[in-house]
């Protein structure tokens, strides 16, 4: 029998874009089940360009964000707190806090604490400090608590210390990548502007449109190509060893020991990995 309610997936990362960048493929498969999902960026990613101003750059972004969750018929938030300058602060936890009681996710991605970017580290660092929280009465009065904290879960990344990502899941997003690229496609003023600035390859990007998506779709597959070697083998756990060796393209995730634990058969639900509907 089917849940009377929609399973529920947050996405709390630190821009508009990354949490597509890291779990779209997830976000696609959600919206396509029937299930919801809330991206939310915690920044408002007014630091993220070469020549735009940061104020102007603030509004460009948020209607960026809120197109590419139409892209899947997800909604997408984008916080106000600084980019560039984000701290794990009892100011941005208790946001969190809110947020999880309020929306009451099965499932919450967020970033690790170890990572290059400060404003994932003080994502993933608030996330982790929130996730007890949740339960708390005396916590947030205003809000209600939860009975339970949902499953927490990092997004991917390759970094190696203090010590690298340990997935309990790996999935193939090779059938979303479509879906992917466009929403990342609605970025336009980073993955077209800033972003090859940033990398030194703006003279890359085409003129035209549809080339500009062609180009991004190579540009996104080649740099999380790296994944698929890194977690091939928890890969093949799942599927076949012919699956497994022609996958190119991954999300993966790691469970966080500091929320509510999950068995092996509500992780295939939650990372809609089950078959079902």
């Amino acid at each position: 029998m089917p849940s009377a309610t929609p399973t529920k997936l947050l996405i709390l990362g630190a821009h508009p874009d990354d949490a597509e960048f890291h779990a779209g493929g997830l976000a696609t498969r959600y919206c396509q089940r029937g299930r919801v999902v809330r991206m939310i960026s915690v920044t408002n990613g007014g630091a993220g360009h070469h020549f735009r101003d940061s104020q102007s750059l603030v509004a460009v972004r948020r209607e960026e964000a809120a197109r590419a969750g139409k892209v899947i018929g997800a909604e997408y938030l984008t916080w106000d707190f600084p980019d560039g300058s984000l701290l794990p602060t009892l100011e941005v936890r208790e946001k969190i806090i809110r947020e999880i009681r309020s929306f009451e996710p099965d499932l919450v991605l967020t970033h690790r604490t170890c990572d290059y970017h400060p404003d994932h580290r003080a994502v993933g660092q608030a996330v982790q400090d929130a996730s007890y929280l949740v339960t708390v009465p005396l916590v947030c009065t205003d809000t209600p608590i939860l009975s339970r904290d949902p499953v927490v879960a990092y997004m991917c990344d390759l970094f190696t210390k203090p010590c690298p990502l340990d997935p309990a899941v790996v999935i193939d997003i090779a059938e979303e990548m479509d879906e992917v690229v466009s929403m990342l496609a609605e970025h336009k003023s980073q993955v077209f502007e800033f972003l090859p600035f940033n990398q030194g390859i703006g003279d890359q990007v085409p003129e035209n449109d549809d080339d500009k998506k062609i180009w991004l779709a190579h540009w996104f597959q080649n740099i999380i190509a790296p994944r698929v070697d890194r977690f091939r083998q928890i890969l093949a756990h799942r599927v076949d060893d012919s699956q497994a060796s022609s996958a190119k393209w991954v999300e993966a995730f790691e469970i966080s020991e500091y929320a509510s634990a999950a068995a092996q058969d509500q992780l295939a639900s939650l990372f809609c990995l089950d078959g079902n509907e």
